[in-house]
């Protein structure tokens, strides 16, 4: 999908990671196109899900949830529709922010946000619960972030990416 991207979608597309609310117009004068074709573009990408979601990022800790927890999880081996079935399932948790299916000594990742060790505590007996097919959580509690960011890099068509 990359591949349709030019220049200049990959110049907006860098400034509206950054700030979403930034406007055509402002982002027409910082990248030397019209407001009406990067209207255009947005519209394109909106269209074509590159732009996946526009959203304000909320200090946790001033809405009460001022603790994150990195749950590895461990499925049966012989019961992959399990990660089918927990995606589905953990729709309904907010608190549980991203989930991973990785390699290695576990089969899922999952970044959750909790307002204490209790009502983490709570979720995860939940996760256990009505997942049978997850055999164990190991649980890391963040003790402070370093950083915390979605933004992709997105390089200009004529240059490589910084090694």
């Amino acid at each position: 999908m990359t591949d349709a991207l030019d220049a200049f979608d990959r110049k907006i597309l860098n400034i509206v990671q950054r700030d979403c609310t930034a406007t055509a117009d402002a982002i027409a004068d910082r990248i030397g196109l019209s407001t009406s074709a990067v209207q255009k573009r947005l519209k394109r990408m909106r269209t074509e899900k590159i732009i996946s979601a526009e959203i304000a990022v909320v200090d946790r800790a001033a809405v009460g949830r001022p603790m994150t927890f990195i749950a590895a999880m461990e499925i049966e081996r012989e019961n992959y529709e399990t990660v089918a079935k927990f995606r589905e399932w953990s729709k309904a948790y907010d608190e549980i922010q991203q989930i991973y299916y990785v390699t290695g000594s576990v089969d899922l990742i999952a970044i959750i946000t909790a307002p204490d060790v209790e009502a983490y505590d709570r979720l995860s007996a939940r996760i256990m619960q009505s997942n049978p097919m997850i055999r164990r959580i190991n649980t890391n509690v963040v003790l402070g972030s370093i950083k915390v960011g979605l933004f992709v890099p997105v390089e200009p068509d004529d240059e490589p990416p910084e090694t």
